[in-house]
């Protein structure tokens, strides 16, 4: 945002409006964290917030203060249209394109008649708002929140609430800041959100040791079913639905294991194939180490994208399909998997 974008912002949030915050469908810590964090914020503003999310989110981030509030769009229907009906803007939060909330909801907001205003950290966003903060540099649309307050003047009035939900947000969004995208200026953010009042080993609990028996034996299948392909410094998962029913699968209890096939010696490419006959999808996820831009190749062949070291995808044929159409991609990524491993 430019400064004159920011003292245009500052004025029209001077006065109380009617505000609603929408993160992307199957929203994750940063998207429930930077939705959450935003909301206390605004409020202590005086205005009057609603978190419409498309649809629901994993049970180990319901912990966040007010994530009781959050209205979903799949099965709150009426209630989430009103909301959206009434708002004087819309925060998009974590997504740069309005298909990310889902078909049903992004034919609602596209006859929203006000104004978006975007905060993401994702490539390439669409021109669809009125104010963009825009940061592919940044690790998580938390941080971007913080930074936002920031710009606001009002870094001071960030309370124990808003620093959980951004702590939460960047820890997840960072791999517990392991990531490449964790700067010394996302140390400085957390030390403050931690001095404000966020209990990082509490937080961490909540997140990371809150797990179902079925979920830890889910993760035993998705790692008996991890393929090493060396030649191509790659790695694959593939589960089926039959296998995650088997294991009472639950929103979430898939999140990071696409990471365990990334931490396998010398691979740069992994990716997770996951059955999703209600969408009638096969959904993907990317990850990669170096060079490797996973934003590209999801773009370019799995209507994609995101980072370039992190992306999903999504496919419409079978899983069978799906994973042998990546593994014939790799030869003409040969050199680029090759070159790009960091030792």
């Amino acid at each position: 945002m430019t400064i004159n974008e920011i003292k245009e912002l500052k004025q029209l949030l001077s006065s109380p409006k009617n505000l609603v915050i929408v993160p992307h469908r199957n929203p994750d810590g940063d998207a429930i964290g930077s939705s959450l964090g935003l909301l206390h914020f605004l409020e202590q503003e005086k205005h009057k917030v609603t978190v419409v999310a498309p649809n629901d989110y994993p049970d180990f981030l319901k912990w966040m203060p007010q994530s009781e509030s959050i209205l979903k769009y799949d099965i709150q229907n009426r209630q989430s249209k009103k909301a959206i009906d009434n708002a004087d803007f819309i925060f998009l939060l974590d997504f740069n394109a309005l298909h990310r909330t889902g078909s049903d909801m992004q034919s609602y907001l596209e006859k929203y008649q006000g104004d978006f205003i975007m905060i993401d950290h994702h490539q390439q966003p669409d021109a669809i708002a009125r104010f963009t903060y825009s940061d592919t540099s940044i690790c998580s649309t938390c941080q971007m929140i913080y930074h936002f307050i920031e710009k606001m003047d009002l870094i001071s009035t960030i309370s124990k609430e808003i620093a959980s939900c951004l702590y939460a947000g960047i820890m997840t969004d960072t791999g517990s800041f392991r990531f490449a995208s964790t700067t010394s200026t996302t140390h400085r953010i957390i030390a403050d959100l931690i001095d404000k009042g966020a209990e990082n080993a509490k937080i961490h609990n909540n997140i990371y040791d809150t797990n179902s028996i079925g979920r830890l034996h889910l993760l035993g299948v998705a790692l008996n079913n991890l393929v090493v392909i060396p030649e191509f410094n790659a790695a694959y998962i593939s589960m089926t639905r039959k296998e995650l029913d088997a294991h009472n699968f639950q929103k979430g209890d898939t999140e990071g294991v696409v990471n365990y096939a990334l931490s396998v010696e010398g691979i740069v490419l992994a990716a997770i194939f996951i059955e999703d006959p209600d969408q009638g999808i096969i959904k993907i996820s990317f990850r990669s180490k170096g060079a490797f831009s996973v934003n590209k190749f999801a773009r370019n062949h799995f209507d994609g994208g995101g980072h370039d070291n992190a992306s999903g995808g999504r496919t419409e044929l079978t899983i069978q399909q799906t994973v042998e159409k990546f593994v014939d991609l790799l030869p003409q990524y040969k050199d680029d998997l090759l070159g790009s491993y960091e030792n």
